[in-house]
């Protein structure tokens, strides 16, 4: 199948959009490609920096944007702002890609060329898979799909990045306000807008088991999922509020003793929400 240019995505077509901070080499890049020097790739390197600690690129296809600013999600639009890949593959600064990742992420794409986004899999440091993920494909990515996905699961299309105009939302994700949940409302944006989301069961990336959330009390984490339900689902935050909770509980990731904290948490940060929303309006 073609997309509108009329030709089929190629390998070069693919660009890989690093998040990092402070870096003075280049070295970093090293064991994110184990099986390949990186220079081989067609990479943009947003660097959140001072004035002291500046990185620069000698390879061609090896571009570094230092950006002055803070917050995982003012990063990530930055390489959106930045970038001149057709397909844009997220990532962190400590991820290893698989071999044959980008033959996996282009077959997707030339199968369905107007997905927006397509979710791979990643596996941890011991080589099982993250999460439990679905075993067929998925053509329409459900509310809990979303909720469930990671940052460096995701590819974007960018001629539909570019044409629905969306960005990360800049008061979610570490170092902003609400330090989760940017990459839901990232998605959430675009099924609003009726747009594709898919799933393909092939792994790309491995990462670390532990991630960002897990560090998290029950306290930080119901009061972002406050904020987080309230930008997605409105007025209906707290239905879903309870799901969490339902399964959280299920999980045994709370006890029933911390219910009522944690709601008083969530609606403390719905309020908070609501009031950044009143402030910039």
């Amino acid at each position: 199948m073609k997309h509108k240019e009329g030709s089929f995505f190629k390998d070069t077509d693919i660009e890989i959009l690093i998040s990092t901070m402070n870096r003075k080499s280049l070295d970093f890049l090293l064991p994110m490609f184990p099986f390949s020097h990186f220079s081989n790739f067609t990479i943009l390197i947003i660097n959140q920096t001072t004035n002291e600690t500046v990185l620069t690129s000698d390879y061609s296809k090896v571009r570094v944007v230092n950006s002055f600013e803070k917050g995982l999600s003012k990063s990530r639009n930055v390489a959106f702002e930045n970038a001149i890949g057709k397909i844009l593959v997220i990532a962190d600064d400590d991820v290893i890609y698989q071999e044959e990742f980008l033959s996996k992420i282009i077959t997707a794409y030339n199968k369905f060329p107007h997905a927006a986004v397509i979710n791979f899999c990643a596996i941890n440091s011991n080589g099982n898979l993250m999460k439990n993920y679905p075993s067929h494909p998925k053509k329409d990515l459900d509310t809990f799909d979303i909720l469930n996905t990671s940052s460096i699961e995701i590819t974007v299309n960018k001629s539909i990045l570019e044409q629905e105009k969306i960005r990360f939302d800049e008061n979610f994700g570490l170092g902003a306000i609400f330090e989760m949940g940017e990459e839901a409302i990232f998605l959430f944006d675009f099924k609003k807008k009726n747009e594709k989301l898919l799933f393909e069961p092939q792994i790309i990336v491995k990462h670390e088991n532990l991630t960002s959330s897990d560090k998290k009390s029950i306290h930080e984490k119901y009061y972002i999922q406050g904020a987080l339900f309230t930008r997605i689902f409105k007025r209906n935050y707290i239905f879903w509020i309870f799901i969490k909770l339902f399964f959280d509980l299920k999980q045994r990731k709370i006890e029933f003793r911390n219910i009522k904290n944690a709601l008083k948490s969530a609606k403390k940060g719905h309020q908070k929400f609501e009031r950044i929303q009143y402030e910039n309006k």
